[in-house]
């Protein structure tokens, strides 16, 4: 049975919230420490527990599978990642099974069951993967085509974008977990109207709304992946907050393009959704025009309806408020095309390398997907409801990026990213 067909039938014996992110119809994969201590394991949320695939491996409730998942009791998801799609469906499959309401395997064995779940609330929650590469695209033709007006391009978007997905290699070693603080960077910056660098914080520091997909199987060097094969080489996807200096980035990024204003934090979410979670929600992205070159062209709806929205609290606010929703279909660029424009010069990716969207911004003035936008470059600072007003981020402040796929009676959602920014 397909997981299409599944997310209108299949219970579990865990009890879940309608709107919780983690249903079973979801189970995304993370890594994690029990609160009793103890090495870093593979878990899976459901509901407000975390399942562990270590425990359950120990069980030997993997034993028999026609494609047997790696160790579970490892740091990082990358051997699970580099499994392949035969073994993620395998693992999936078992997983939801055991979970069903109608297994008592799992259910019934009360003993395993205090061994293998542990409080969501009480867990410590890793990076999910060793994170060897991270790629961030611009493929949003909406948050381009702002940040063309902006800066005051006639015509908005550069004469190439519409033809390839324009991007940057990042910088891996700063992918950060959710949580972890934001340390304002420091750098070169000209005040605006003079040509004259001063030395100090960045007094422009903004978030960036964006998703990431983690590479499965990679490809190796020298062979291109077909467009027709990328979605195989996508193990699962997680909220980007892709932070940026954009008065140093303005100082620095001709001619070459973003460096030290983007280098010194990226934060993602600990929950890797699986693509097969979201096969239901697949729908047509942007009609692209002109028809993109051959290597690019993809007969299936290659977008996601996943609603995204941030959440900005000061340290004056006693709840965050939410400054702007948009949505992942918004994306001119697929992730597949994405995958296969990477790997077109030969280019290898490996197991846990991070492809992530670039600012994900609608058309609609609250569904900007930064505050460069939201706030116009400063011209147009927004309003909170503590009074005070916001052109970029002030230290104390704390950003929390959300999102999930609205299902009948069920949500498929990625949990949060979240950081705060200090001195």
């Amino acid at each position: 049975m397909s997981d299409s067909c599944l997310t209108m039938t299949i219970q579990s014996f865990i009890n879940v919230s309608p709107d919780s992110h983690f249903p079973i119809q979801n189970l995304p994969y993370g890594i994690f420490s029990p609160p009793t201590g103890g090495a870093p394991r593979v878990g899976v949320a459901i509901g407000d527990w975390v399942l562990d695939l270590a425990r359950l491996q120990a069980a030997g409730l993997f034993a028999g599978m026609m494609v047997e998942p790696p160790d579970f009791a490892t740091s990082s998801l990358n051997a699970f990642m580099d499994g392949g799609t035969a073994v993620w469906q395998a693992t999936r499959q078992t997983v939801q099974t055991l979970l069903r309401r109608d297994n008592p395997t799992l259910r019934d064995d009360a003993q395993l069951r205090r061994q293998a779940f542990w409080p969501l609330a009480d867990v410590t929650l890793h990076l999910p993967a060793q994170i060897g590469d991270y790629t961030d695209f611009y493929s949003s033709i909406e948050h381009a085509s702002n940040v063309g007006r902006i800066f005051g391009r006639d015509v908005p978007l550069l004469e190439n974008w519409r033809h390839l997905p324009v991007g940057y290699h990042g910088r891996a070693s700063s992918v950060v977990n959710s949580g972890a603080p934001i340390h304002r960077p420091s750098g070169q910056w000209a005040p605006r109207g003079t040509a004259v660098p001063h030395f100090g914080p960045t007094q422009e520091l903004d978030f960036e709304l964006e998703m990431g997909f983690f590479i499965g199987p990679g490809n190796a060097l020298g062979q291109p992946v077909p467009i027709a094969q990328a979605e195989a080489h996508i193990f699962g996807l997680a909220l980007v907050n892709d932070w940026s200096a954009r008065d140093i980035q303005r100082w620095e990024y001709r001619p070459l393009g973003p460096f030290l204003a983007k280098n010194f934090a990226t934060s993602i979410s600990p929950w890797v959704v699986p693509l097969a979670a979201l096969a239901p929600f697949r729908v047509p992205g942007p009609a692209q025009e002109p028809s993109p070159l051959p290597y690019l062209q993809a007969d299936w709806p290659g977008a996601f309806d996943i609603y995204l929205e941030v959440q900005l609290q000061t340290a004056v606010m006693h709840e965050p408020v939410t400054i702007s929703h948009s949505n992942f279909r918004h994306l001119y660029w697929s992730m597949a095309q994405q995958l296969a424009h990477h790997t077109i010069t030969g280019c290898n990716l490996r197991p846990g390398d991070l492809l992530a969207s670039g600012t994900i911004s609608g058309s609609t003035s609250d569904s900007c997907g930064s505050l460069l936008e939201l706030a116009w470059n400063g011209s147009r600072p927004i309003v909170l409801p503590s009074g005070e007003t916001r052109a970029f981020l002030q230290d104390g402040d704390r950003l929390t990026l959300t999102g999930w796929c609205q299902g009948d009676g069920y949500r498929v959602g990625f949990g949060a990213v979240t950081g705060v920014v200090v001195a």
